[in-house]
């Protein structure tokens, strides 16, 4: 058989992980590989989905059930029981029969202990019954709705004020027909899952299953499913969502929106909107946390002797007292003239570092002064560099 995931390993939790666990972990991997976050990386891309798909197994119980007992996953193999006849194309050298000895051995020490009777071969009643039995078996149960992500680009300005913005989602909602029921006293109609066939196809590394279709049981038509949205509870259409992105939101901050995501089926819970943000760069002012760093301009006369100086910041122009003697690259801080957090209620600074403008020389009487400031300080400037050597 081809190698199978291992959906534990693909998102970092141990087999026995909590629900919490599961879901802490599956945000940040699908935070650092979605790709929004990783636009054009093809590697990113794969492992984005392989941590959906193993999050969509061990997030549900059934699922998580069925992929631990088998090893793999099909809608058509419910936890305990409830699958289809052999498929006859199904290669069983390849096929790992251990578990299934171990199985009857123990089932039948129970049955020797308790006087029922029986032997191994009770492991391989149950594994053809589990595996194989035909019938509907119980309708598909109601499934919460999936998270929906979306990447929104906003300015800089955007970000450290806060903002109104409405988007433009593709989603399944509720079905206005049945009320997500799935049943509306619809005429009989061929089901969409397995196109009126009665089985779907499931393959399992090397192995592919001929099941039973898990919609219509079997039958190849949906009895009173409402005509709107076939039987499934739920219709795809686009709608408009206002989102308020709040002050000091930073590159990659992730927004919540409860309800927004996909229907669930046959009318269970909706899932939530996630709204990652992407702030564009400012072309003076950088953000580092909440504080904002800027490189200003200073004159020789300005560091030499000392100033105060005009400087940008985010709520204006404000004075920065310049000492004299300031070196190129000296830096300093402006106590709460960052970014306001909202979760703190607190500032950030900013940081002002001195870029020191040497003056142009275009005229003689300039040149005369720096050749007098030159004699009045024949200091050599890189004499430290030489000690080094």
């Amino acid at each position: 058989m081809s190698p199978k995931h291992d959906y534990y390993e693909t998102l970092k939790v141990a087999k026995g992980a909590s629900q919490d666990e599961i879901k802490k972990s599956y945000r940040r991997l699908a935070r650092k590989f979605h790709p929004d976050v990783n636009p054009g990386d093809k590697a990113a891309e794969e492992r984005f989905k392989q941590v959906q798909e193993a999050y969509d197994i061990l997030s549900d119980a059934k699922k998580r059930q069925v992929y631990d007992q088998y090893g793999f996953y099909s809608d058509n193999i419910p936890a305990g029981g409830a699958g289809a006849g052999p498929p006859p194309d199904m290669n069983f050298d390849s096929f790992d029969f251990t578990d299934y000895f171990q199985r009857g051995a123990q089932g039948g020490a129970r049955r020797a202990a308790t006087g029922s009777g029986g032997g191994s071969a009770g492991g391989f009643r149950d594994m053809f019954s589990n595996l194989f039995n035909r019938g509907e078996g119980p309708p598909p149960a109601p499934e919460k709705g999936d998270d929906l992500e979306y990447s929104l680009n906003i300015d800089f300005w955007q970000a450290i004020k806060g903002t109104q913005t409405r988007l433009n989602i593709t989603r399944y909602d509720t079905c206005p027909t049945c009320h997500g029921s799935g049943a509306a006293g619809g005429q009989t109609m061929t089901c969409p899952e397995c196109n009126g066939s009665g089985s779907v196809s499931q393959m399992a590394g090397a192995m592919r299953f001929n099941l039973t279709c898990p919609k219509c049981g079997g039958s190849g038509k949906l009895k009173n499913a409402c005509p709107t949205c076939q039987g499934e509870g739920r219709i795809a259409h686009t709608e408009t969502v206002d989102v308020r992105i709040p002050p000091g939101a930073r590159n990659g901050s992730r927004l919540r929106v409860p309800g927004k995501g996909n229907a669930g089926s046959m009318g269970a819970p909706s899932g939530d909107l996630y709204i990652t943000t992407r702030v564009e760069e400012h072309p003076y002012f950088h953000r580092e946390g909440d504080d904002i760093h800027i490189r200003v301009p200073v004159t020789v006369w300005e560091a030499g002797l000392g100033s105060k100086i005009e400087v940008p910041t985010i709520d204006g122009r404000t004075l920065l007292k310049i000492p004299q003697g300031t070196q190129n690259g000296q830096k300093f801080r402006l106590r709460e003239k960052g970014v306001l957090n909202a979760r703190t209620n607190v500032r950030g600074d900013q940081i002002v570092e001195a870029a020191i403008q040497a003056p142009k020389v275009q005229d003689e009487r300039t040149k005369e002064i720096l050749r007098e400031l030159a004699g009045l300080h024949p200091e050599d400037p890189r004499a430290d560099l030489w000690t080094t050597l």
